[in-house]
């Protein structure tokens, strides 16, 4: 444990400091954040936090390569994030490039696509697919197909959700902490060692969105833009497949000690990146299906995305995203709490979680803008 906090620890260091360093160069290149109606800050901001976050990564995966816990694992840790950090480099640039210069939308899509494949080739793939009642094991051509899908959806969602000061990297990192308990606690419960690939990401993961909220949440000195938005729901999905492709599904189901035997451990691997970005997902759902039936591109930005909805009904601008945070964290907390330790409690515990983070979120605002109070 000890060697995956140092492991944060560097990424958020790394992080907070660099941010400074790719403000400045934002401001140089003039990469700013223009103001549009969609938008809800009222003067341009710099982007090229994703920057930062990228080398916090990076930094963060060196000093992993020299800790023999690490380094010297059986379970191939730095093999496998070794080809997250190349994928992750890719698919920084080309957010950079469109921050920058602003790529049309099949440009960015083929970038991603790229970056996932150059990762997926490099072995960090799927193995099997978990099926109600049974497993779906695949061959390699399917095993690419699905990995790279599971990444460029995630990627796109995580874009999707990047509305707010601070929103995407705090959902994320929330996601990150959540999911990195679930990987330790499942690896714990199956093998000797604890170093595993799925670990380490998500506390350099984890680390780097701790790093670059100071800069970036409300009032924000600088956004992390796509590149950095793209960078974090990559890392995040790749977390995911890493861990799928060390355990079988049979291994994940009987491994957790205190839970009942089901195939929600088994799925969890995979859900659980799908589940921390819920609300994304449906948002970036409804907005295709709203915007094809208005006769305009799936790809077209408007303002109706859930956190503009959560300013409209009364939410600031900081309690918006921590609202969204809230959400992000009930979810992901509570799905780790079914996979690891089941039974009814634990599904009445989520579903009372549940409740007051509907009632916060949702009710309040409403109260307090009926009674005239300021939001």
């Amino acid at each position: 444990m000890r060697e995956y906090l140092v492991v944060f620890l560097v990424a958020v260091a790394v992080t907070y400091l660099l941010a400074v360093l790719a403000r400045e160069g934002a401001m140089k290149v003039g990469a700013y954040a223009p103001v549009r109606d969609r938008d809800v800050h009222a003067v341009p901001i710099p982007y090229l936090g994703g920057l930062a976050m990228l080398f916090g990564l990076l930094a963060a995966y060196l000093v992993a390569s020299q800790m023999p816990f690490l380094s010297r694992s059986e379970d191939a840790v730095l093999a496998d994030a070794g080809a997250v950090m190349v994928g992750a480099t890719v698919i920084t640039l080309v957010g950079v490039i469109d921050d920058v210069y602003e790529l049309d939308a099949l440009t960015k899509f083929a970038g991603q696509v790229l970056a996932a494949v150059i990762t997926v080739s490099m072995g960090v793939q799927l193995v099997y697919l978990p099926l109600p009642g049974s497993t779906w094991a695949i061959d390699p051509i399917q095993s690419i197909l699905f990995s790279v899908l599971t990444i460029v959806i995630c990627v796109n969602a995580v874009n999707f959700v990047d509305g707010l000061d601070g929103l995407a990297a705090g959902v994320v990192g929330i996601g990150a902490i959540a999911f990195f308990i679930y990987a330790f606690v499942l690896v714990a419960e199956n093998r000797q060692t604890n170093a595993i690939a799925s670990a380490m990401l998500c506390a350099a993961l984890a680390g780097v969105c701790v790093g670059i909220l100071p800069h970036n949440f409300n009032p924000a000195r600088m956004f992390i833009g796509d590149a950095g938005a793209m960078l974090i729901g990559f890392v995040l999905a790749c977390s995911a497949i890493s861990l799928s492709g060390r355990f079988s599904a049979a291994e994940a189901i009987q491994g957790l000690g205190g839970a009942e035997a089901s195939l929600f451990p088994a799925l969890l691997p995979l859900l659980l990146p799908f589940a921390v970005l819920l609300v994304p997902f449906v948002d970036l759902l409804m907005a295709v299906v709203r915007r094809t039936r208005a006769g305009r591109s799936p790809f077209a930005p408007d303002k109706l995305h859930l956190h503009h909805r959560l300013l409209e009904i009364g939410h600031s601008h900081r309690r918006a995203v921590l609202a969204m945070y809230m959400i992000a964290g009930v979810v992901a907390f509570g799905a780790v709490a079914l996979g690891l330790v089941g039974g009814w409690r634990a599904v009445a515990g989520v579903l009372v979680m549940v409740g007051v983070t509907a009632f916060v979120v949702f009710w309040l605002p409403r109260v307090g803008r009926a009674s005239g109070a300021n939001p």
